[in-house]
């Protein structure tokens, strides 16, 4: 393939309600959207910066800024146009991660359809559907709490995460568990709110039969989630901390975490992902697919990359209703507690045009 050009496309996307986690609070999801022209195909990739510098040090102003000024550029004087290319043409540029995940993913869309196989097929997927888990914010008082954690129960969600931060930890997660019982697969997830004088807070949560405990720590701070995983009984999980497979290999090696939430934004694309996928498996440690409120874009790869045999827990790629009224592509329904894989070429599916004319705010176009 070669390069055409590629479009940046800015869109907000209003949520059914708003998200708190102990970094922010959303009610509305700002996406970067990047679409790559090849001579005969289109890709489309989901940037999953955030407007500010808060879950991590990207954000979607400076996305726009380094596809735009380096990495587009890069791509467009490779003489040739394949997945396997753009990391190393990317390398060069330090950091960026979800910019460069972005770019990756659109060229892999394209490539994908261009030789008609879907993205599940091609990550080497065994399953046609996969379950899906739904990630609770932080709520103004416990009843509020439950009557979410209700209707999501009901809806047919096979796994709540709880956000968590000191203050609004035990007490919430004591009260689902009283209300809907030991069967509940529950977990939390702490956005590295605590430090490790937190620990005996931490350990509270054990009697509570969580499958997880994730990023409590800061994401720098692996000697310290060492330390913790030795004081609690509950497993943690690295999310924030885990850039790479040579990171989540290392935090295996240390003892830091004994379940990984893979991102492929996070980490650099689903090339990275896939390999971060394969190291755990290698080391029998369980993984699962987290989630950035992304549009029937990001969810389609989601759930492929989810469709992999290490993903042995529930992941954070719930339906499109859970976050949004309407999405830009076909929504994303809850089926008996799973999601299909799209089995078509590429992602599997595509923007609608009148829907994602909605929600744009601002479009760029890069020649090549």
């Amino acid at each position: 393939m070669k390069l055409v050009g590629v479009e940046l496309r800015r869109i907000a996307m209003p949520l059914v309600a708003p998200f708190r986690t102990s970094f922010a609070t959303l009610t509305t999801r700002e996406i970067l959207l990047v679409r790559v022209e090849t001579e005969h195909h289109e890709g489309y990739g989901e940037c999953v910066t955030m407007a500010d510098p808060l879950y991590s040090s990207e954000y979607t102003a400076a996305a726009v800024d380094v596809l735009r000024s380096h990495l587009v550029p890069a791509l467009a004087a490779l003489p040739a146009l394949d997945p396997w290319a753009v990391a190393p043409a990317l390398a060069p540029f330090k950091g960026h991660r979800m910019a460069k995940a972005a770019l990756e993913t659109a060229v892999l869309d394209a490539w994908l359809r261009a030789h008609e196989l879907s993205m599940g097929q091609w990550l080497g997927a065994t399953a046609e559907r996969v379950p899906a888990g739904v990630s609770v914010g932080i709520m103004d008082s416990v009843p509020a709490l439950l009557d979410a954690v209700d209707g999501y129960l009901s809806e047919g969600y096979l796994r709540i995460k709880l956000k968590i931060e000191p203050g609004w930890d035990v007490e919430p997660v004591r009260a689902v568990r009283e209300r809907f019982g030991d069967g509940v697969l529950l977990q939390v997830d702490a956005n590295t709110a605590y430090t490790l004088g937190d620990a005996a807070q931490l350990a509270r949560l054990d009697p509570y039969g969580l499958l997880l405990i994730e990023q409590p720590l800061d994401e720098e701070d692996i000697r310290g989630h060492a330390a913790l995983a030795e004081r609690v009984r509950t497993p943690i999980c690295l999310d924030e901390t885990i850039v790479s497979a040579r990171s989540a290999a290392d935090a295996i090696a240390r003892g830091a975490c004994s379940v990984v939430n893979i991102k492929p934004g996070r980490v650099g694309g689903y090339l990275e992902a896939r390999r971060i996928h394969d190291v755990c498996a290698a080391h029998s440690v369980p993984v699962w697919c987290g989630g950035m409120l992304e549009t029937g874009l990001g969810r389609a790869a989601n759930v492929a990359l989810a469709a992999l045999p290490g993903f042995t827990l529930p992941g954070d790629t719930s339906a499109s209703d859970r976050y949004y009224r309407t999405d830009i592509t076909e929504p994303f329904v809850l089926k008996d507690g799973h999601l299909d894989v799209p089995r078509a070429p590429g992602l599997g599916l595509s923007p609608i045009p009148e829907k994602l004319a909605e929600v744009t705010e601002s479009t760029e176009w890069i020649n090549a």
